[in-house]
């Protein structure tokens, strides 16, 4: 009996002229069909990529639209409250002053014959500053033309000195707040006299008459 040395283990036999790596076994290499399925995957995938990330952007979009258009109706809606209020405050004002108007002309009457005087003069005063700080205003001067969105014609007559319908005596005073009549300037109004010639007229031609006159030929 041939006796076995412990601690060597046998080898394989490999043939004569081979190499330790020839007797490895090798993997085997793919396939043709193999290396043709492999980029077709990857082709796959980024396709299926592309087509989420379109998705993505779609819904990013529409998101984006959304939000824009939330936007832009909350602004106006916060403008549309805005004008609603500032539009409230002017007519609770109005109607508070249109009930002072006749305390008003009174001072007014007062004034022009000479009794606004002592302490109903301090009152008046005072009045008439608190309600010019609420916006209230003053308007109809004599002279000026008639116009019949401010002024309201109490009396009528002609006069051969205006060219125009005029405003020649304010029977009451208008006011207003801001762009809103309370109440129209009452007036008297003359119109020109009918068949008269306008006295801006009568001068001028005066003037080209005089002037004629005194060319040289």
């Amino acid at each position: 009996m041939t006796e076995e040395t412990p601690g060597f283990d046998e080898k394989p036999d490999v043939p004569s002229g081979a190499t330790p790596d020839d007797a490895e076994p090798k993997a085997a290499a793919p396939s043709e069909e193999e290396e043709a399925a492999a980029p077709a995957g990857d082709t796959d995938q980024t396709v299926g990529l592309t087509a989420q990330l379109d998705q993505v952007r779609t819904a990013l979009s529409e998101r984006t639209a959304d939000l824009q258009r939330l936007q832009a109706e909350y602004q106006n809606y916060r403008r549309r409250v805005e004008r609603d209020r500032v539009t409230v405050k002017e007519i609770a004002v109005a109607n508070l002053l249109s009930e002072i108007l006749p305390v008003l002309d009174d001072v007014g009457r007062a004034r022009e014959h000479g009794e606004l005087v002592g302490g109903f003069k301090s009152v008046a005063e005072s009045l008439e500053t608190v309600v010019a700080k609420l916006g209230l205003q003053q308007f109809g001067k004599e002279g000026e033309p008639f116009d019949p969105t401010i002024h309201e014609a109490l009396m009528h007559s002609y006069a051969p000195d205006v060219t125009e319908t005029t405003c020649v005596a304010i029977l009451q005073p208008g006011y207003r707040i801001g762009e809103r009549t309370i109440r129209p300037a009452r007036v008297a109004v003359a119109e020109p006299q009918p068949g008269a010639t306008p006295a801006a007229a009568k001068e001028e031609k005066t003037d080209d008459e005089e002037s004629g006159g005194t060319e040289e030929v």
